[in-house]
Parts: structure tokens; C-alpha cells; sequence
């Protein structure tokens, strides 16, 4: 979720960046497009950015919580084996 938080992000700049330049090309459905409507629309895709990034990294936080921490100072203990074979 975090990768698309970040494109997201990008998509939205350049979204932004385009629209305040000439707004008719985002807004290309729209009779009279203005830099207001661009604005309205970067203000709601940073905040489904933003959601997403959090929502990404707190997914992440749970799924390292729930996996049990390895211990590298685990050493294998060998079983003893017998020296006769066990016969009935």
C-alpha cells in the first residue's frame, strides 16, 4: 500500500503542477475548467495519499508484531542415539 501511496503522491503532484498551469488538460471534460477545481481535486488526492501511506505502515507495523522474533543464539542440541539397536 505504501507503493501506491507514493505514486499516488506523484500522480498528484503532476496533476497539481499541470492543472495550475493550464487546467483545460486535466480538466479536459469540462466546459469552463478552473484553478479552483484544481485545487479541490489536489486536496482530496493528498488526503487519499496520506490515508494510504498510514494505513500501508500500520499494516506493516501488525504483520511484524504477529511474526515471532528469530533468535540467532538458538544452537541445536544433538539426540543422543543409542549404541545397541533396540530389539524385542
Amino acid at each position: 500500500m505504501v507503493n501506491y501511496a507514493f505514486d499516488l503522491g506523484i500522480w498528484t503532484i503532476l496533476f497539481f503542477i499541470v492543472g495550475m498551469y493550464k487546467p483545460q488538460w486535466p480538466l479536459f471534460f469540462l466546459k469552463k475548467p478552473d484553478r479552483f477545481i484544481i485545487v479541490v481535486i489536489t486536496t482530496i488526492l493528498v488526503m487519499i495519499t496520506f490515508t494510504l501511506y498510514g494505513e500501508g505502515t500500520r499494516r506493516a507495523k501488525l504483520e511484524q508484531a504477529a511474526k515471532p522474533p528469530v533468535s540467532q543464539d538458538i544452537v541445536p542440541v544433538p539426540v543422543p542415539t543409542p549404541d545397541k539397536p533396540i530389539t524385542k
